[in-house]
């Protein structure tokens, strides 16, 4: 004789729906590929309003639009670093609540893997840049950004310049280059997404590195979407960016003995930064169930 299941208490489904937008296992967020481009045009407009509401603050109090003062350049680029930030969250949102592991915030799964493929990353850069300069003949420029932001208004302008370069820069980068526009590109395969994230990151840095690095700066892009995609953290990218920022900054204004200052202090306040942004990371808010009407009893 069957037993006929219980009214009560109905058997659980076979499958149960996973919650829209939690990791399925794949690393690929729900985010279509034509956002990409979309979010990154969004968010070098809004740095460009940000960047220029700055400068005319600053010429509120008597700075020059012609020949800003280190103050307003700085401010003006930390400001252009959250917008990136903030439209890569926007535009996330507009599909599902974004969550830190969308982006790849989340560690990897193996730290001396990690530690073996920056080193080798990073190595593999220099060498590629120097042998790229060599072909086409051009001496290594130094990069003139430093300078543009007041390098040579003293030590308290360069530690400013060295947390935006080598800090703020490799977070607000990587979080909209790697952690939203590879992560939307990447339902097209991780090679078309790495090599076009590439390019994008390349021709972003036309207006504010020597011309003769932007294939090597593409092919950095490329290198640090694999490295996520490896790794499957955004982490190791971060690092990687802030280290060679962190050497280029100290390059260009001749510090030696400091340099194992910067990339500590650089790591360290990353670090922090990270910490604290993932503490305060709203979570999504939960449905509440609304209990269902009680069965009218029976008649007769």
């Amino acid at each position: 004789m069957t037993s006929l299941p219980d009214a009560g208490h109905p058997a659980p489904p076979e499958r149960p729906e996973r919650p829209s937008g939690l990791d399925d296992g794949s690393g690929i967020p729900p985010w279509l590929p034509w956002t990409a481009p979309a979010a990154l045009f969004s968010a070098l407009a809004a740095a460009l309003v940000s960047g220029l509401i700055i400068s005319l603050v600053g010429a509120a109090f008597g700075a020059s639009l012609d020949d800003a003062p280190p103050a307003v350049l700085i401010a003006s680029t930390i400001a252009q670093d959250v917008c990136f930030v903030a439209v890569a969250l926007l535009f996330a949102a507009m599909v599902v609540f974004p969550r830190p592991v969308h982006f790849g915030l989340r560690p990897p799964r193996s730290f001396w893997q990690v530690v073996g493929l920056i080193v080798g990353g990073y190595i593999a850069f220099i060498v590629i840049s120097y042998v790229w300069l060599q072909i086409i003949g051009q001496p290594d420029e130094k990069d003139t950004v430093i300078q543009d932001l007041g390098g040579d208004d003293g030590t308290a302008a360069l530690i400013a310049i060295a947390f935006v370069v080598a800090v703020c820069a490799p977070i607000a980068e990587e979080f909209l280059f790697r952690g939203y526009f590879y992560g939307a590109l990447r339902r097209l395969g991780m090679w078309p997404a790495a090599a076009l994230t590439g390019l994008a990151f390349g021709l972003v840095h036309v207006f504010g590195s020597p011309i003769a690095f932007i294939v090597p700066l593409g092919l950095l892009g490329m290198g640090l979407a694999l490295l996520r995609e490896k790794t499957r953290s955004l982490y190791p990218g971060i690092a990687l960016h802030s280290i060679n920022n962190a050497f280029a900054f100290c390059s260009s204004v001749h510090w030696d003995w400091q340099l194992p200052f910067v990339l500590v202090g650089a790591l360290s306040l990353i670090t922090l930064i990270v910490w604290l942004g993932l503490r305060f990371w709203p979570e999504p808010r939960k449905k509440i169930a609304t209990p269902a009407a009680p069965a009218p009893a029976p008649t007769g």
